[in-house]
């Protein structure tokens, strides 16, 4: 026998995962005695420290009957991101103790295990936890039909609110994103019986403002509504009848970046002599990085139509963060927070006003566009604070939504659990009941394609297109995967978030694949009937889903479950996605189902399962 400890059995480490600054945490660890370890300490360092760390007595706790386990308490004093492992000593020579993929403790390699130590006032909305976040493509989701005023008549609007958006590029050889389907904020705003019944309880709009893009995430005019999705009456019209029904809105902030065809830099002279690119004496100039006046300027990702702006800028800080600056201006007309775009590309001092801003004016939401571990991203050389209290409330989970659809369609349930374990290991609970957690966005393809479709990697846009539509055999299949995968992804800690149109069938590679019209009145009513009946679960069991403990039971290659727990209820979800019925462990006397079925604890092959457990 070896060192023995294990960062997620509070056994060893308690409480499990983050903490707040001053809470005391207890360490244990198990000796075996024939193993020669003496003298253990633990070590902890600050992060980047990593040769100067402190070391922390673990003092003779009890005697097993094959160890002998010690422990030390430490304190934390103020929010930080730390690292830790152990050292003994063996045959009078000192032995470092580091962390395996598992938690578990291992003499190979250099990995530390992770504390993250937040602010104890750290809090986040409640209005989130518990429900479903719906995302919704403006243009793509549902066309009122009503008159709009002031559409630039330099834009190609479809006839019908069907088919594949335009995905050639034009004769120039450029692809402008300049097709339009139509969709607009009363398309929306009518919409609403619908998405209530779905069970959603906030919709998360991908960007809203007046743009020269189907995307809008070339944004032109911050505080106006852009003509084709409405007005600014609009939008407020849509936040009160969603807020009459239970649902809450959040916006889509671009703000490392604005449009070359914008008010602000004007490029193209849309706007008139103004703007930083034509007007050398522009109040927006200094927004800019002009290389070479005007010609040669950073541009997100070397896109020239993307000019980056200076976020530190004090006069760009007030436009977007000060007292009736854009999110003010927003947030008064019914705005409950944003999603921040390329959040690692904002720097620290700009996310902490955002933060300062919206919670002035009271609970509001800040989910960040993060694609890996929030809490330890580096983004250019910096190590990022997200998560630790003072900026990020959440921010879209595409680690829970990558390994879902890998385990779903390949097997590997103990990928799963890893990847689940890791993120509440490391992530604050209050972020971990706000997490967006997506199989699908408007940034990857379309869960059922994924699931059931060619591997499309490399791939280019006439492949993608000629595959767009699966073959019904291969569709029936990704239709009965997506199943298995949203019932892990409506059960798991966090809240889900369903991609417009995946409810009703739609698939597609990338953008602009996945970007295509809500097919109303040509949905997959099977499919669409089951996310309802997902949605209503959520909504019954909105408490314990919002914060009750998760609990793993079974992972293998095909099988995972897992129990949700709290006040004396307990739910077990389970998946089987392989060819053979699986034995379930069953907790409690009596299980009732909720969704499926799984007689004397029998799994069937390919099938998951909700029971209410007693």
């Amino acid at each position: 026998m070896d060192f023995i400890f294990h960062a997620q059995d509070t056994i060893y480490k308690s409480p499990f995962g983050a903490v707040p600054a001053k809470m005391p945490v207890r360490f244990q660890v198990d000796l075996p005695r024939e193993s020669g370890y003496e003298q253990p300490r633990l070590m902890v360092c600050l992060d980047g420290q990593w040769d100067d760390p402190e070391g922390i007595p673990l003092t003779l706790q009890e005697v097993l009957p094959h160890a002998n386990r010690f422990g030390a308490v430490y304190t934390p004093d103020w929010p930080a991101l730390l690292f830790y492992h152990f050292s003994c000593v063996r045959d009078g020579k000192t032995v470092n103790i580091f962390r395996d993929e598992d938690g578990r403790a291992t003499e190979h390699g250099d990995r530390r295990w992770q504390l993250t130590v937040y602010d104890p006032s750290y809090q986040t909305p409640d209005f989130v936890k518990g429900g479903l976040y719906y995302q919704i493509f403006p243009d793509r989701f549902c066309r009122s039909g009503a008159p709009k005023e002031g559409v630039p008549d330099d834009r190609i609007h479809h006839s019908e609110f069907q088919g594949l958006p335009a995905f050639r590029p034009n004769r120039d050889g450029k692809i402008l994103n300049d097709d339009y389907f139509g969709g607009d904020l009363q398309g929306i705003t009518e919409k609403i019986p619908y998405l209530s019944g779905l069970g959603v309880t906030c919709i998360y709009l991908n960007p809203i403002f007046e743009a020269h893009s189907n995307h809008r995430y070339n944004t032109a005019n911050y505080l106006k509504i852009d003509p084709l999705l409405g007005t600014n009456q609009d939008f407020q019209n849509l936040c009160l009848a969603a807020h009459q029904s239970g649902i809450s809105v959040i916006l889509d902030g671009v703000f490392s970046h604005t449009g070359s065809d914008s008010v602000y830099f004007n490029r193209e002279g849309r706007y008139g002599n103004g703007g930083a690119y034509r007007d050398p004496q522009s109040p927006y100039r200094c927004w800019y990085m002009f290389d070479q006046y005007p010609y040669h300027y950073q541009s997100w990702w070397g896109f020239d139509t993307l000019p980056n702006v200076r976020e530190e800028e004090i006069s760009y800080l007030e436009f977007i963060c000060g007292d009736g600056g854009v999110l003010e201006y927003w947030m008064n007309l019914g705005a409950d927070g944003f999603r921040l775009d390329v959040a690692d590309e904002l720097p620290d001092c700009f996310l902490d006003a955002v933060r300062r801003r919206l919670k002035l004016h009271g609970a509001k939401l800040l989910i960040g566009e993060v694609w890996e571990d929030a809490s330890n991203k580096i983004a250019y050389g910096i190590r990022r604070r997200y998560l630790l209290g003072d900026q990020l409330d959440g921010v879209m989970n595409y680690p829970f939504g990558g390994a879902i659809l890998s385990f779903v369609r390949d097997g590997g349930g103990q990928n799963l659990a890893r990847t689940v374990w890791s993120v509440l290991e490391n992530y604050p609970p209050q972020t971990v009941a706000v997490l967006m957690n997506s199989l699908s966005t408007h940034d990857i393809p379309r869960a059922i394609t994924v699931l059931a479709g060619e591997p499309f990697t490399g791939q280019d846009r006439e492949w993608q297109a000629a595959r767009h539509f699966l073959p019904l055999d291969v569709y029936q299949t990704g239709k009965h995967r997506l199943r298995l995968a949203s019932l892990l992804q409506y059960f798991l800690p966090g809240v889900p978030c369903l991609y417009y149109g995946d409810e009703a069938g739609l698939s597609g590679y990338r953008d602009p694949f996945n970007r295509c019209p809500y097919p109303w009145g040509q949905e997959d009513s099977e499919l669409l009937d089951w996310f309802r009946r997902l949605g209503a679960l959520r909504r019954e069991f909105s408490d314990l889903l919002a914060d009750g403990a998760y609990l793993p039971v079974q992972w293998s290659q095909d099988l995972f479950s897992f129990l949700r727990k709290k006040d004396g209820r307990t739910l077990l979800i389970a998946v089987n996605r392989g060819g053979g019925p699986c034995q379930l462990l069953l907790p409690g006397k009596k299980q009732q189902p909720l969704l499926g079925r799984a007689d004397g604890g029998l799994l069937t092959a390919g099938e998951g399962v909700v029971l209410l457990c007693e």
